[in-house]
């Protein structure tokens, strides 16, 4: 099992760059699938980017392809997600997730941190 507690949320203007980080305790996340999902107020949830746990190529959605890049740190048991170029439309709740790579699912969570992008 693994807990996540994300940071580096905040308010920043269109065009600035935010890096949030997901703090994983309880297993190492080299075992996990892991991922950035965003909800915005009315919207459904959506993943942004996710990277399995043996490496390979990210995902991403198109929408935020060239902008943003997930990232792993085995050492410290970390994941971030950096984000540049931000526009309005990034304004979310963003999530960190894990999924055991027996799995297709994300079952672990963290709390979210909040992402708002003014114009």
């Amino acid at each position: 099992q693994v807990q996540l507690v994300e940071s580096g949320g905040g308010s920043v203007q269109a065009g600035g760059s935010l890096r949030l980080s997901c703090a994983a305790s309880g297993h190492t996340i080299s075992s996990y699938n892991m991922a950035w999902f965003r909800q915005a107020p009315g919207k459904e949830r959506e993943s942004v980017a996710r990277i399995a746990w043996s490496g390979g190529s990210p995902y991403y959605v198109d929408s935020v392809k060239g902008r943003f890049t997930i990232s792993r740190d085995s050492a410290k048991n970390m994941v971030y997600l950096q984000m540049n170029s931000l526009k309005p439309e990034d304004t979310a709740v963003y999530y960190c997730a894990a999924g055991s790579r027996w799995s297709s699912a994300f079952g672990y969570w963290g709390q979210g941190t909040q992402v708002t992008v003014s114009s």
